[in-house]
């Protein structure tokens, strides 16, 4: 059976928001629900952890004791705005959230360190798995994870382009990864979108290009079709759910089921909870996410087997080897 991960962004509460100051956890508190279904199906999810819920003392519990059983792993997730050092690059970071991308080099480089350290010392293992804020990767970034000890990485998103969702308001948006591999590879240290020799594996989320993107691409490119094309489609489907698309979910997972060497979902911490996210507002929203998760995780489990980011990593190491050079 080929490996079925699960990405999970521990974040704080509606972050979409974008309040002043350092965000609420509450959404810890939720988490064990889905660890509990996640048991249930033999499935082992990957908590990529950022710098309030290392510190949320519901989530350290629960997921040192699932650490402990071999039921999940915890990761990284480096919010730039709210991990230390506090160095501002815009007039208001908490309202911008600007990409770690966005800051220098220094700077850079002492968040991904701090941000390490904490998670390993909370959690007592060492961090090999990764997942950046906002999906912003550069080759800076790489080198700071492989210098820090990371083995995997699952930020890039093939075909989707964030540089249109600005961080700092004088910068250039996100990374454009609509020319990256959809299967995993070793980074290419001096370019992100090409494989090469390094240590770090990048595992790229599980997407496709929507209908309309493969027959009718111009219809995203094209001002006066644009919108339509939006209310139509997403230009890109991705393995994750949302309010009223689980059977598009499910045609992804059957269209990919056979050619992908692994299934790559993602959710939020925060949409565990009700008001926690913009996509589940409510609690009948909740009860029909995990109704929804229950269905979907019946048809992987079909075909597909539990693994943590970091097991995975190993195993494909094992066999692909990496081919570093001095």
């Amino acid at each position: 059976m080929k490996p079925f991960l699960i990405t999970i962004d521990t974040e704080g509460d509606n972050l979409w928001g974008r309040g002043a100051g350092a965000p609420s956890t509450r959404n810890a508190e939720f988490i064990p629900r889905f660890q509990d279904l996640c048991d249930e199906f033999d499935f082992k999810p990957t908590y990529l952890t950022n710098w309030e819920m290392a510190k949320a003392q519901p989530f350290v519990s629960m997921a040192r004791a699932a650490i402990a059983d071999g039921r999940a792993e915890v990761g990284s997730h480096i919010h730039a705005w709210d991990s230390p050092p506090h160095v501002a690059v815009t007039d208001d970071d908490h309202r911008y959230h600007p990409y770690l991308i966005e800051y220098p080099d220094h700077v850079l480089l002492e968040k991904v360190r701090i941000h390490t350290a904490l998670l390993e010392d909370t959690f007592g293992r060492k961090m090999v798995s990764h997942r950046a804020g906002r999906w912003a990767m550069d080759e800076r970034y790489a080198r700071a994870l492989v210098a820090h000890g990371y083995t995997v990485d699952c930020s890039v998103t093939p075909g989707v382009d964030w540089s249109a969702q600005p961080g700092s308001p004088q910068g250039k948006g996100g990374t454009d990864y609509r020319h990256f591999p959809h299967t995993p590879y070793y980074v290419d240290l001096d370019n992100l979108a090409r494989p090469g020799d390094s240590t770090l594996l990048e595992v790229p989320m599980t997407t496709r290009a929507s209908w309309i993107s493969r027959r009718m691409p111009q219809m995203y490119q094209l001002p006066v079709l644009r919108s339509l094309a939006y209310r139509l489609a997403e230009p890109v489907d991705w393995l994750r759910l949302k309010r009223g698309n689980l059977i598009k979910v499910l045609q992804l997972i059957e269209r990919e089921a056979a050619p992908a060497p692994y299934l790559e979902f993602m959710i939020h911490s925060s949409e565990f909870m009700p008001g926690g996210s913009p996509y589940f507002p409510g609690e009948d929203d909740i009860e029909q996410l995990f109704a929804d998760m229950r269905l979907m995780f019946s048809a992987i489990a079909r075909t597909h087997r539990g693994m943590t980011m970091g097991d995975f990593a190993e195993q494909w190491r094992l066999n692909h080897p990496a081919k570093v050079t001095a």
